[in-house]
């Protein structure tokens, strides 16, 4: 069967948002290797980016057929062989340009040409043949593994450690002197997309607070916490609350998800009623709420507590026009530093 160039595109991107993922939630390459760590980090060191891009075609082909010989990347080698230069140039180059991760022009244009298989007797051909016989045991590994799920969490090692590679990439950067509604707009809407675990929209939620209380010099306590930190467990009212002399002014949740009414009466249960919280916040991304969301709100409304619904993006620009460009610099200041969250629990 020869491979389907949508589903190993599709592949591979879910496979780099996985990684991308686990390293901003703080993983790392102690992932599970299934005994191929060392060869994967001999690999990635070589010079020859070919051996580490190639790999990924092997673990596609491999997945999607397992009567594919991934030692055969040209069709000219016979019934059980595959594409691998098509492969290459229609999902594994593009994918990794896309992610911005160094990759070379194409390993079946350099080191892998001329209908060479996966096998010792083209060693001799090679220059760092140390990180070629690593290649190997992968190659090695790929046949032996008959199971999608050790495959594909072998693929997500391998993966992250290109997510790796990308971050640990010297890029000089320019410091923004200064910025537009527009383009804060731009820029918000932008990081709201980033695939973060639901950690970007609290930053910048949290950063937007922390210019509002610099420039008005409102003395607040601005307190936040990781995503997935229990609020039970932290004693916080929120993702976010933001106090005044003890005092909680308001407490915030940032999410991602569509918000019902049973997350509503879920928030009031175990939040704003033990906390006596009379401003509470939903920071969401759309105006599109499930429809029993706001009359429950109002519910509470009427027994004294405050329960609205902000658009985040739309919130940060509002925010933004108000304080100006002066405000707007401390906006852009990073976070922690002056001119963003004065305090941080967790953060």
């Amino acid at each position: 069967m020869p491979v389907d160039y949508d589903d190993a595109r599709n592949l591979l991107q879910s496979t780099f948002d996985i990684a991308e993922i686990t390293l901003l939630t703080g993983g790392g390459s102690d992932q599970p290797g299934h005994g191929i760590v060392e060869a994967v980090d001999s690999v990635f060191v070589s010079r020859t980016q070919a051996y580490r891009e190639t790999l990924l075609g092997c673990f596609i082909a491999r997945i999607q057929d397992k009567a594919i010989n991934v030692r055969k990347p040209y069709v000219s080698q016979g019934e059980d062989s595959y594409n691998g230069r098509t492969l290459d140039e229609r999902v594994v180059n593009p994918v990794l340009q896309e992610r911005r991760i160094p990759s070379s022009r194409g390993p079946f244009l350099s080191v892998f040409r001329r209908s060479v298989e996966f096998n010792l007797s083209t060693r001799d051909g090679v220059r760092d043949k140390a990180a070629y016989d690593s290649f190997l045991a992968i190659i090695d590994f790929l046949e032996s593994a008959d199971d999608d799920s050790t495959l594909r969490e072998a693929l997500n090692f391998v993966a992250l450690r290109f997510v790796e590679l990308r971050e640990a990439a010297t890029i000089p950067l320019t410091r923004i002197q200064r910025l537009s509604l527009e383009q804060i707009g731009a820029l918000v809407s932008g990081l709201l997309d980033l695939p973060s675990g639901g950690r970007m929209p609290v930053y910048v939620v949290v950063a937007a607070f922390g210019a509002i209380d610099k420039f008005f010099d409102c003395g607040w306590d601005i307190q936040w916490q990781g995503i997935n930190v229990s609020d039970s467990a932290s004693g916080v009212g929120g993702d976010i609350e933001i106090r005044l002399e003890d005092s909680i002014l308001l407490a915030a949740e940032v999410t991602e998800r569509l918000v019902d009414r049973n997350r509503v009466v879920a928030t009031f249960n175990n939040k704003i009623g033990p906390h006596g919280i009379e401003d509470y916040l939903f920071f969401v991304n759309s105006n599109s709420q499930a429809s029993d969301a706001i009359p429950q709100a109002r519910q509470y409304f009427a027994q004294g507590h405050e329960v609205n619904f902000i658009v985040i993006a739309d919130w940060i620009v509002s925010v933004m026009a108000t304080i100006g460009s002066g405000g707007r610099a401390l906006y852009r200041a990073p976070l922690g530093s002056p001119g963003s969250a004065r305090h941080t629990r967790n953060g």
